[in-house]
């Protein structure tokens, strides 16, 4: 056989095997993360599959403290973007940011598809569209516990779970390869103080027929034993309302625990004080909440922050957001005594109703300190179960896996350390090595009815940062640039050139911010004046066309070496040439 004909049967053969692979490949289900995995927040899922795609939450993530001026950081959608007719929908599984709060960015990007969640769910995200008017309407259908739709190859079934928030469903997700349940946010709360606990015989009912496939938040994985109860937190609550007779009560949670808000203000009732709302979205969430017949409250129980000095210390339960230390929430305002309707007095009784995000530890430490300087009576989580995280922990989690008993399993919803614990759990239960993948997002899995594996294909999924009215725009190189801002400052340096005579007129101003107090740095700025000099005449003088683009590249790396030999630090050089 000659080489012309062995290369023609070769090449042959490829194609046959890719040809094979690709058919494969198109009875597989894709798994696909954008976000949620190997992280705190930022949940988006896809699921595609005879090519159609589903959805499942669209959630953001607050900003690290290495990103200055970031409000939040959503998912990568380029990939729904250059798909949107491949989309039949989206299911939400519950109200926090964490899973909506990306929707208002992103969904009008993407073509706008249908979103199906629960009625709280769909009051939050109606409301927090309503800050985007010229944003395409939404179209969301709200949905209930046993509530079926189908959304191309995908039938999604809902079921409800217990957590932190009202109207929180996991999914079972009927496809012709086997089911898929994606257990949403979950604990197994026996005592539950605003629902019923969990129904036992409902996830039996759903693993009798068989799961291909469980995906399950991994939150708690790292933590032993059980969650705690709502019971306990309410009863602990109740304890610190005994104790605090005659004194004011200032309580802060997350704006969207509306079930911990809930419990506050029955006490409040219960303890014959009025309760201020202050925090927009805390109003707002409430309010949908009140609206929707969620919490319920005698009208007289709420009164406007102005309101307060006219009421005794014994009739004050002050609700607010800023138990993660934000600068600009109104707990951190009332530590620092911004705050107009309420001065901190000496005994005032401070609930931290709140675990505290990963990364927000020193914040919520320098809050703290704060509000024990002016003589608090502080509570948290660490010294009081006034707190549950209402994620289940490694209990929960494997009493999840031993009764649905997946052929294959993937964790959901946190740090890659937790992702990878929650694996060992199932492994724990029985599942064979292999079967068990931890996810991080952009990678893409496939699913049959015989494999679960992570292809090497790849997916964008960084992160999209929102900083004001600005989505995307800012990047790696803005961010590096801030940061170095914030570490070294900024130093730029004006230098006006007389072009006939290549030489520079006058002494070189110069702008200092966060790097050198000019006073205090004479002898430091008269050498970067002469060394500026020396560069710009030296190379504005040669004679003949000048590169001004060169001369400016020139005083950025000389200065920039010379003021790090002097200093060790490293300013953001502008240099400024005025030709006249």
């Amino acid at each position: 056989m000659s080489i012309q004909q062995q290369t023609k049967k070769y090449t042959a053969q490829q194609h046959t095997q890719r040809t094979t692979h690709q058919a494969t490949r198109q009875n597989h289900l894709k798994v696909i993360p954008l976000g949620g995995l190997g992280e705190v927040g930022r949940n988006m899922m896809l699921l595609e599959y005879k090519a159609k795609i589903l959805i499942i939450d669209a959630g953001l993530r607050m900003p690290e403290e290495s990103m200055p001026g970031i409000d939040y950081i959503i998912p990568n959608t380029n990939y729904l973007k250059d798909n949107k007719e491949k989309i039949v929908g989206c299911v939400i599984t519950h109200g926090h940011l964490d899973h909506i709060g990306a929707i208002p960015y992103m969904w009008h990007r993407i073509g706008n598809p249908r979103i199906f969640t629960g009625r709280l769910s769909k009051g939050i995200i109606s409301k927090r569209q309503e800050e985007f008017p010229l944003r395409p309407k939404l179209d969301v259908t709200e949905i209930r516990d046993g509530s079926q739709v189908n959304l191309g190859p995908f039938k999604v079934e809902f079921f409800r779970q217990v957590h932190n928030i009202l109207d929180n469903f996991g999914l079972v997700i009927k496809t012709d390869l086997g089911n898929i349940v994606h257990t949403s946010d979950f604990t197994f709360d026996q005592t539950p103080v605003n629902e019923p606990p969990t129904d036992f015989n409902r996830l039996k009912q759903i693993a009798s027929n068989g799961v291909l496939l469980l995906m399950s938040d991994s939150t708690g994985a790292e933590h032993e034993g059980r969650a705690i109860s709502e019971k306990v937190v309410f009863d602990n609550l109740d304890q610190i309302f005994q104790d605090a007779q005659g004194k004011r009560i200032i309580a802060s949670t997350f704006a969207s625990h509306i079930s911990r808000v809930k419990q506050i203000i029955e006490l409040a009732e219960k303890y014959n004080r009025k309760v201020i709302l202050e925090g927009r979205s805390m109003k707002d969430f409430i309010e949908i909440s009140r609206v929707l017949g969620l919490v319920k409250a005698k009208q007289d129980t709420f009164v406007k922050p102005e309101e307060i000095r006219k009421l005794q210390d014994s009739q004050v339960c002050f609700v607010c957001t800023g138990a993660q230390g934000e600068e600009r929430a109104s707990l951190m305002k009332i530590a620092n005594g911004e705050y107009r309707n309420l001065n901190l007095k000496k005994d005032d009784v401070i609930i931290f109703s709140s675990s505290v995000i990963p990364g927000n530890e020193r914040t919520v430490q320098i809050l703290k300190d704060e509000l024990y300087r002016k003589g608090a009576k502080v509570y948290h989580y660490q010294m009081m179960d006034i707190h549950s995280s209402g994620h289940g922990y490694q209990e929960e989690l494997l009493d999840m896996l031993s009764i649905m008993k997946p052929k294959f399993f993937m964790p959901l919803h946190g740090q890659f350390s937790m992702l990878v614990r929650h694996t060992e759990l199932a492994e724990q239960v029985g599942m064979q090595k292999g079967r068990a993948l931890a996810i991080e997002p952009g990678q893409v899995a496939y699913l049959n009815k015989d494999t679960f594996q992570i292809s090497g294909e790849e997916m964008q999924a960084n992160y999209i940062m929102v900083d004001g009215l600005g989505i995307g725009d800012i990047g790696e190189i803005v961010l590096r640039d801030r940061q170095q801002l914030a570490q070294d400052g900024m130093f730029v340096i004006i230098a006006v050139v007389d072009t006939q005579k290549g030489k520079v007129k006058g002494s070189p101003d110069i702008i200092s911010r966060g790097f050198v107090y000019l006073r205090e740095s004479k002898d430091l700025l008269k050498e970067v004046r002469l060394k500026s000099i020396q560069i710009i005449d030296k190379a504005a003088g040669t004679g003949g066309a000048v590169n001004w683009s060169y001369i400016k590249d020139e005083l950025r790396n000389k200065l920039g070496e010379m003021l790090f030999r002097k200093t060790q630090r490293r300013p953001i050089i502008l240099p400024v040439v005025i030709e006249v």
